[in-house]
């Protein structure tokens, strides 16, 4: 089983990838958020995680920036009529905390602007998620429920924090800002008080425009 690849980038396109390691290209399929998260083509040592899908006698790679990324792709390809492609069309629209947000507040409209999910596989989604983000350890830690105590907290408040980092992190991107910037931008948020989207969005827009 392939789980992880290092080498240098040939290729980059929001679909997928192609990675030259060791002399042998692999490709891999991937969301447009791992492909935007990636450095240029020709960068060396890059690291991608990854998992195999073999399925009707063929080998199929996909490419993951996070395991929070990877261990949805996961799930969300265990529920009955889901596959690769509407998962990475999944991780494509939301990031692993903007889906744990929607999941939680039940948000089916939003979750139906996926592109190939209607209203009531978006509404199926949903039920089958929250199983998930309810009892997988890897993904309730994303949406902090990692302790035992927080884990009877309900799950729209316990992902209200991580909605908020969500969206914030969306306006920062539409401004032109990376996604790394966006995330050094957010660190220590909570503890200066930024609870609201406005106050997020304003303390990072601050540490930006201070160089920090």
């Amino acid at each position: 089983m392939i789980v992880q690849l290092t080498g240098t980038l040939l290729e980059v396109l929001p679909t997928h990838i192609v990675l030259d390691v060791g002399g042998v290209g692999f490709e891999l399929g991937v969301s447009s958020t791992t492909a935007a998260s990636l450095p240029h083509v020709g960068e060396t040592g890059v690291t991608v995680l990854a998992r195999m899908v073999v399925r009707d006698g063929s080998m199929e790679l996909y490419g993951f920036a996070t395991r929070e990324e990877r261990a949805l792709f996961d799930q969300l390809r265990a529920i009955s009529g889901v596959g690769s492609k509407l998962a990475l069309s999944v991780l494509s629209t939301f990031s692993p905390a903007a889906l744990a947000q929607i999941v939680a507040t039940q948000d089916t409209a939003r979750m139906a602007q996926v592109p190939g999910v209607g209203r009531k596989k978006a509404s199926r989604l949903i039920v089958e998620l929250s199983d998930v983000f309810s009892k997988d350890a890897e993904l309730r830690g994303l949406v902090g429920l990692s302790s035992p105590d927080a884990a009877s907290l309900p799950l729209a408040t316990a992902v209200a924090g991580a909605g908020v980092e969500a969206d914030a992190t969306e306006a920062l991107l539409s401004m032109g800002f990376t996604s790394q910037e966006a995330e050094l931008a957010l660190e220590g948020h909570a503890d200066a008080g930024a609870t609201s989207v406005e106050q997020v969005l304003a303390y990072a827009l601050r540490r930006l425009g201070s160089g920090r």
